[in-house]
């Protein structure tokens, strides 16, 4: 068995102190506390969540999107692909790059310097030739997640304010990152908060059961800590209620 360094016994030592599993708000500020004592940088706090439903029936699916409120701590590189006057309602709300055609050539000749693509309805049919490209980098705009709409100004808005995407994979798992250990306790307790009654308002109505099986909070290069995923509907309701 290999010798654990002291780094790792620190934190196994403080991580033990925590009887799981445990409240959010326990488990929120544990890693914090263990995050700031044995890390040389910026972690990133991620939320994993297990779902009880069954991914290979459609409607069973659960993908959809949330607005960080104390966003996650990255820029986040905006394009927007549009026609006419929304192209300029993009680069005034903020969009890091805007246009039509112009931007389809770049993105085909290999360009994918950005986070997030939105597109309004009437400029998608141009893009079916990018879908090899944008397809298995996540980036193809999506009417579900809200990135093709009309409403360029809030699309371009909630994309720089913290917005993302939670989708379940195909073992129902969802993993999402809700922030940066720098962020204050108070902080990263609204970001997971906020992603936690979006992912149990997007329960299917035709998953049976438990819903949520099981949700862990973890650092990039620490710990995870359980939390009672039965209890926290109740925790998110007490939260939200505040």
């Amino acid at each position: 068995m290999a010798k654990l360094t002291k780094r790792q016994k620190t934190i196994l030592e403080m991580v033990e102190s925590v009887e799981q599993p445990c409240s959010a708000v326990t488990a929120i500020e544990k890693l914090k506390e263990v995050s700031t004592a044995v890390s040389k940088f910026d972690e990133t706090m991620e939320c994993h969540m297990r779902l009880g439903i069954n991914v290979k029936h459609a409607e069973q699916q659960v993908r959809s999107t949330t607005v960080l409120p104390a966003g996650t701590g990255k820029t986040v590189r905006v394009v927007v692909i549009a026609k006419g006057d929304k192209v300029k309602e993009a680069q005034e709300a903020g969009a890091d790059f805007a246009g039509t055609e112009d931007i389809i050539e770049k993105i085909q000749g290999g360009w994918l310097e950005f986070d997030t693509l939105i597109a309004t309805p009437d400029a998608m049919g141009m893009l079916g030739k990018l879908g090899k490209v944008l397809g298995p980098k996540g980036l193809m705009p999506n009417p579900k997640t809200g990135t093709v709409t009309f409403d360029i100004k809030k699309a371009v808005t909630d994309a720089k304010a913290g917005k993302v995407e939670f989708r379940a994979d195909k073992q129902g798992m969802i993993h999402v990152p809700i922030g940066k250990m720098s962020f204050s306790v108070e902080d990263l307790e609204k970001n997971f908060f906020n992603l936690a009654e979006a992912v149990i308002k997007a329960k299917p109505s035709a998953a049976k059961g438990t819903y949520l099986k099981s949700v862990y909070l973890a650092t990039t290069m620490g710990p995870g800590i359980q939390l009672d995923a039965k209890n926290l509907p109740a925790e998110v309701k007490d939260f939200v209620s505040k």
